[in-house]
């Protein structure tokens, strides 16, 4: 496991954050000398990406007073708080600055790095898919889907009286997601994810009655 501190945030990394994104990478592809180097500039692109990625959610719950830690795990990240209980628009506000510092990191990306790289170089490549892995995990994470992102805030908003609403409305864009997903890119990994999601909502739908 690899520790260290981040703008003072505490920052743990479990071995299969690597091994996940290695798979998500084509590592089973990466046989030769070049293929390895990409795959290890995915690796280090979904770092980068998904590290900013926590720390927006992190950042913001430390300017509401929580105190803010960072773990990077299989197929993912979480920022965990204590100290401070958060009212629900500030809990909408900490989901939402995730996607967002995501958001602004391929922004960035796309203003600076010079639009000539468009030449296939590891240099292009690197910025190419840190931009597309930013713009992607984001959009997914907005999902309205529990327990992702998107699903939080939608929860922050409707307030736990209506948590049956938001338990629907995971079921239906789970499971619709799930489908144009692996329709458009052929991997089950995010399909498998977002059907897992729908099934716990359903669980938790039926112990809603």
């Amino acid at each position: 496991m690899v520790s260290f501190s981040l703008f003072g945030i505490p920052v743990q990394i479990h071995p299969w954050f690597w091994i996940s994104l290695a798979m998500i990478g084509g590592g089973n592809s990466a046989n030769t000398q070049i293929g390895i180097l990409l795959l290890a500039l995915f690796v280090l692109a979904g770092l980068i990406s998904i590290l900013v990625h926590e720390l927006g959610h992190a950042l913001t719950g430390r300017a509401f007073g929580a105190h803010s830690e960072i773990t990077l795990q299989a197929f993912g990240g979480l920022a965990s708080f204590t100290g401070a209980r958060f009212t629900r628009p500030q809990n909408f506000l900490v989901t939402a600055a995730g996607p967002v510092a995501q958001l602004l990191l391929a922004a960035v990306i796309l203003l600076v790095i010079p639009s000539h790289l468009t030449e296939f170089t590891p240099a292009a490549y690197f910025w190419h898919i840190l931009t597309r892995i930013s713009i992607v995990w984001a959009l997914i994470n907005l999902l309205p889907v529990l327990p992702l992102d998107g699903g939080q805030m939608l929860n922050a908003i409707l307030g736990p009286a209506r948590l049956k609403l938001t338990l629907w409305i995971t079921i239906f864009t789970a499971s619709i997601a799930a489908m144009l997903i692996y329709q458009k890119y052929h991997s089950p990994i995010f399909p498998i994810f977002l059907g897992l999601f729908a099934w716990q909502a359903w669980q938790a739908l039926k112990q809603c009655r």
